[in-house]
C-alpha cells in the first residue's frame, strides 16, 4: 500500500485521490533532514496541532462512553468474556488515538504500513467479535469497527475510501443479526437517550474526519503556495541581479577595451595621448568595481544625468559625432534608474555591433511620461552568424515593461533607433 508523505509540503495533490509515495511524517529523522524551503511554517504545525486535537477529543469522547459502559458491566458480572472485551476495547481505543498521527498525510496521503493497519483493525475486530457473545451490548461494540473503518478510509484513495466506509458500515449493521444466528434473540437498540447521542456522534464521524482533513490540506496548500512564493521571489531578485551586472560589467569592459585598442594605436604616434587613455581605461575599472560593490550591497542607483553626458564622451571617443538634447528629468527614481540603464545598454550596442559615425540623443517630456530616443548609422547589413544574441535588450524590455513603459527598435538601411517610454508625472531640474 501507498505510504504518506513526510512534509506537508509534498504530500497533497488538488486531487482527492491523489498519493504519494514519500515516507510517513512520523519519520522526524526525515523531516530534520529536509531542505530549508520544504519545512512547513510554524501556523502549519499549530493548525495540524489543533486538527489533532479535535479529532483525539472526540474520539476519546465517543470511546470513553463505550468503556465506561463495558467497565460498568464488568464490576457487576465480573465473567471472562466481559474482561477480554474491556481489555480488547482498551486497546481498541489506544491504536486509534496513536493512528490519528498518521492523519496529517491528508487526504489519499497512504497508509502508514501493514503493521499499524493490522494494529487498528484486529482490537476492533475482537471487540466485535466478544461483542457477540454479550448480546446486550452488541450494538455498542460494533462501534470501534466502525471508528477504525473511518481512520482507514480517510488515508485511502477516493474511490477506496468509500469502498472501505460502505464496508464498515455493513460489517457494523452486520452484528445484530450475527448475534440473533448465534444466540437466538435479537439485540436491540440501547433505551437510554445518552447512547442514541453516541450513535448519532459515530455515524457523523466520517464527515468530522474529512472535513478536518480537507482543511488541513487548504492550510498545507496555503503553505506550499507561500513557499513557492517566496521561492520565485527569490529567483526574480537573482535574475534582477544578474541583469544589473551584466548591464554594469558589459558597458565598463566595452569602453576599457575601446581605451586599451586606443592606447595600444598611440603608442608609436603620440605616448601621451596613450597614456591618457591608459589612465581613463584604469579609472573607468576603478569605477566598475565601485559600482559593483554598491550593487552586491543593494544601495545603487544609476544617476541619468551623469549616464547621457558618459554616453555622449564614449561615443565621442570612439569616433562618432554625438549629439545630445536633455531636457528636464523624471520626477521618479525608478524611471529615471531605468532609463539610465536604456542609455548605457543602448550606448554599449552601438558600441559593439555597429561602427557609427553620427549618433543623436534626446531625452524629452512626451504625454504622461518621458520618451529617450537614441538614433546611430553604421549598422552592418547583415550580422555574423557566429554571433552570440546578447540578453541586455530582453531584459531591459522586462524592466520598462515592470513600469508600464515600452521599448521599440527600428531598423532603416543603416540607420538604427532606440525609443523607450516609460510613465512618470513631475520633474527635476
Amino acid at each position: 500500500m501507498p505510504t504518506s508523505a513526510t512534509t506537508p509540503a509534498a504530500l497533497l495533490e488538488l486531487d482527492d485521490g491523489s498519493q504519494t509515495g514519500s515516507p510517513h511524517p512520523a519519520t522526524q529523522a526525515s523531516a530534520r533532514q529536509a531542505p530549508a524551503s520544504q519545512v512547513p511554517g510554524r501556523s502549519v504545525n499549530t493548525t495540524w496541532a489543533y486538527t489533532l486535537g479535535s479529532i483525539v477529543f472526540i474520539l476519546l469522547a465517543l470511546d470513553a462512553t463505550l468503556v465506561a459502559g463495558v467497565l460498568q458491566d464488568f464490576s457487576l458480572k465480573h465473567d471472562v468474556v466481559t474482561g477480554f472485551l474491556l481489555a480488547a476495547l482498551v486497546c481498541a481505543v489506544a491504536t486509534q488515538i496513536r493512528y490519528c498521527w498518521f492523519l496529517r498525510a491528508g487526504l489519499g496521503g497512504g497508509l502508514p504500513g501493514p503493521a499499524w493497519t493490522i494494529a487498528l483493525l484486529v482490537p476492533s475486530a475482537g471487540v466485535w467479535l466478544l461483542g457477540l457473545l454479550t448480546p446486550a451490548d452488541a450494538m455498542l461494540t460494533a462501534l470501534p469497527l466502525w471508528l477504525a473503518a473511518c481512520l482507514l478510509a480517510c488515508l485511502l484513495p477516493q474511490r477506496q475510501r468509500w469502498l472501505a466506509l460502505a464496508a464498515g458500515l455493513a460489517i457494523s449493521l452486520l452484528q445484530p443479526a450475527a448475534g440473533f444466528v448465534l444466540n437466538g434473540q435479537a439485540s436491540g437498540f440501547p433505551p437510554d437517550p445518552g447512547t442514541w447521542m453516541l450513535f448519532a456522534y459515530a455515524i457523523f464521524m466520517p464527515f468530522v474526519l474529512l472535513s478536518s482533513l480537507w482543511w488541513w490540506r487548504v492550510v498545507v496548500e496555503l503553505d506550499r503556495h507561500r513557499q513557492m512564493a517566496g521561492e520565485l521571489a527569490v529567483a526574480q531578485e537573482r535574475l534582477r541581479f544578474a541583469a544589473d551586472l551584466h548591464d554594469i560589467q558589459g558597458h565598463h569592459l566595452q569602453v576599457i577595451a575601446l581605451k586599451s585598442e586606443l592606447a595600444e594605436r598611440l603608442l608609436t604616434v603620440n605616448v601621451d595621448a596613450a597614456r591618457e587613455n591608459i589612465h581613463q581605461a584604469r579609472l573607468i575599472a576603478k569605477q566598475a568595481m565601485e559600482e559593483t560593490r554598491s550593487l552586491v550591497s543593494g544601495y545603487r542607483e544609476i544617476a541619468l544625468d551623469n549616464e547621457l553626458e558618459n554616453a555622449c564622451e564614449v561615443l565621442t571617443a570612439a569616433g562618432a559625432r554625438c549629439e545630445l538634447a536633455a531636457g528636464s528629468l523624471p520626477g521618479t527614481a525608478a524611471a529615471r534608474q531605468t532609463l539610465a540603464m536604456a542609455v548605457r545598454e543602448a550606448t554599449t550596442n552601438i558600441l559593439r555591433h555597429s561602427n557609427a559615425t553620427r549618433v543623436s540623443i534626446a531625452l524629452a517630456d512626451a504625454e504622461h511620461g518621458f520618451t529617450l530616443s537614441i538614433s546611430n548609422n553604421g549598422v552592418a547589413s547583415q550580422a555574423p552568424s557566429t554571433r552570440t544574441p546578447g540578453s541586455g535588450l530582453a531584459g531591459l524590455r522586462e524592466r520598462v515593461g515592470a513600469l508600464g513603459g515600452t521599448l521599440t527598435t527600428t531598423t532603416d538601411n543603416d540607420c538604427f533607433e532606440f525609443l523607450v517610454w516609460v510613465p512618470g508625472k513631475g520633474t527635476i531640474a
